[in-house]
């Protein structure tokens, strides 16, 4: 079975490394699991993409939960700190 992760979309980035994550405290993973989110937690961000060649090839993160402090869009409660890594394709894992 895959590692699990969760859908994100990588265009909602308010700093460099934060990305609003969830406007609810649960989130689907990709094992369709129901996933309780928290302040501190570890998880893994994904977003659809392919390569030059018309492949899957998506968007992974790692990142931590935190709560959306940021004073920019409100109604979300979440957001996910992306590690020092970055966001990178999952071919470059």
């Amino acid at each position: 079975m895959n590692e699990s992760k969760i859908y994100i979309d990588f265009n909602a980035m308010i700093e460099c490394d934060l990305i609003l994550l969830s406007k609810t405290d649960f989130k689907k993973d990709t094992n369709g699991t129901t996933i309780k989110l928290k302040a501190g937690m570890k998880i893994k961000v994904y977003m659809d993409d392919k390569d030059e060649f018309d492949n899957k090839d998506d968007l992974i993160a790692y990142g931590t939960v935190e709560p959306n402090n940021s004073g920019a869009f409100k109604t979300c409660k979440w957001n996910i700190r992306i590690d020092k890594k970055g966001i990178r394709h999952e071919s470059e894992l």
